[in-house]
């Protein structure tokens, strides 16, 4: 069975996450350690505790992100004598994830990651001033749908689609009073619904530029080496093991869509069969189930979890 390994992005992060597993295992909490260190930032009590309002913040909700996703990794790698370039054959993130992903498969150090998704997310919060930006889920139409919508919301402001996620559930970011165009415009198109999201700044769109030449700098400066599995990339949608390549599109990535949908269509065009959600949530699996519901896909993030994973090897 060909299988692949998914990594969340912003919006699955809870407060408790990730407790559980620190707790029961010293792989796990040793994670939460190194990341404490790297960003001089008892991250790990933020992520365990609280207050929702500090961890929501785009600077701590990325690198918390990767800790829960990285520690899963290290907890199966402990537990089950787990290595995932020999249980797998593609890793894949969404947004922030593919830090995530790309840790997983040893292209990025561990403390690495975690400096870079604290500057993403503070670039990405510094780029468009609070109110300034919006991003809404357009529910019920295409990608080539709301990419219409959007050419019309536009009017010589930003909005662009900045996640499409799966059939019927595409996000488009831009400045504020074109975003809520888009909305009105999508719901006189036949979109089911149109949400404006609680979010802090319009990621993945050009409004992000200041974002990606910070990021431009830090990714320059960071040692990024071949990842052990193909990674599939989000600006792309196809396997990319070069680390050159790679670095540049997670550049590209900051002001650029997320296909998700097109990425999982490639994995299963690869030979996928199952696709496994590690770490918070289980946003990936619900959307990987509605875009092919052939895969099957199920999350890794308890101890439960774990053990049910690694007794289906």
């Amino acid at each position: 069975m060909s299988r692949a390994f998914v990594f969340p992005g912003q919006g699955s992060q809870e407060v408790g996450m990730g407790r559980e597993l620190s707790e029961a295992f010293t792989s796990a909490r040793l994670v939460f350690e190194e990341i404490d260190d790297a960003l001089g930032q008892k991250l790990s009590s933020i992520i365990f505790k609280g207050p929702a309002e500090e961890l929501i913040l785009t600077e701590n909700a990325q690198p918390a992100l990767m800790a829960v996703s990285t520690a899963v990794i290290r907890v199966l790698e402990e537990q089950g004598n787990f290595r995932i370039a020999q249980k797998a054959s593609y890793v894949a993130g969404h947004s922030l994830g593919e830090y995530s992903a790309l840790t997983s498969v040893k292209a990025l150090e561990l403390a690495d990651a975690a400096r870079l998704l604290k500057i993403r997310g503070k670039a990405m919060q510094a780029a468009v001033p609070l109110g300034k930006g919006a991003m809404a889920a357009i529910l019920g139409l295409g990608l080539e749908e709301v990419e219409e919508v959007v050419l019309e919301a536009s009017q010589s402001e930003i909005c662009e689609v900045a996640n499409d996620n799966s059939d019927g559930q595409v996000v488009v970011s831009g400045n504020v009073s074109a975003v809520e165009r888009s909305v009105e415009i999508a719901k006189k198109k036949g979109a089911k619904r149109g949400i404006l999201l609680p979010v802090s700044a319009p990621f993945h769109c050009q409004l992000m530029q200041p974002a990606a030449d910070v990021m431009r700098d830090a990714l320059m400066s960071s040692r990024l080496i071949t990842p052990e599995l193909p990674v599939i990339t989000n600006v792309n949608a196809q396997p990319v093991r070069d680390p050159e390549e790679l670095r540049n599109l997670l550049i590209e990535q900051i002001t650029k869509k997320v296909r998700w949908r097109e990425s999982i269509l490639s994995l299963s065009n690869l030979g996928v069969e199952h696709i496994f959600e590690v770490g918070s949530g289980k946003v990936l699996s619900g959307l990987t189930r509605r875009i092919n519901s052939d895969l099957k896909a199920q999350s890794i993030a308890t101890p439960a979890e774990v053990e049910t994973f690694l007794q289906s090897l």
